[in-house]
């Protein structure tokens, strides 16, 4: 969970594999952003389904989790995901972070000392579960 443009938003992958910092339209809507906010980004990303997905545009905005602040450029993205974010290696370097899926915490430093933010086991399951149904039901769609 963390604050992003002023409103709290839950269901945040960190992804060390990652490049992009991503955000899914539902969570775009959901900020009160147009499509007049969004700055040009042409670079097509592979979806969680392994499909080439052409990107809407990016967006710039303040994100601050455990009370540290960064500015972060999000990729938003037209694809499914049952996460509302996801935070790639340029925010994990920004932070200083250090993430443990194996934990399901992520850990940085802050002008008051380290900070400790912990995921949910459950909801990362209820995730993953929703992104293979979802994906059966593409396959069976197909078929």
């Amino acid at each position: 969970m963390a604050r992003v443009g002023g409103f709290i938003v839950n269901r945040i992958m960190i992804d060390q594999g990652s490049g992009a910092k991503v955000k899914y339209p539902n969570l775009f809507r959901g900020l009160g952003l147009k499509s007049e906010d969004l700055l040009k980004y042409s670079t097509p990303l592979v979806g969680f389904d392994g499909k080439v997905v052409v990107p809407e545009g990016q967006i710039s905005l303040p994100m601050n989790m455990g009370g540290k602040k960064v500015v972060v450029k999000f990729i938003v993205v037209a694809s499914f995901s049952s996460y509302t974010a996801i935070l790639g290696r340029p925010w994990i370097h920004a932070m200083g972070a250090v993430p443990s899926t194996l934990h399901v915490k992520v850990k940085f430093p802050t002008d008051h000392g380290i900070i400790v933010v912990r995921g949910s086991q459950r909801v990362t399951r209820q995730c993953l579960v929703a992104i293979v149904n979802w994906k059966k039901e593409q396959t069976y769609q197909k078929e």
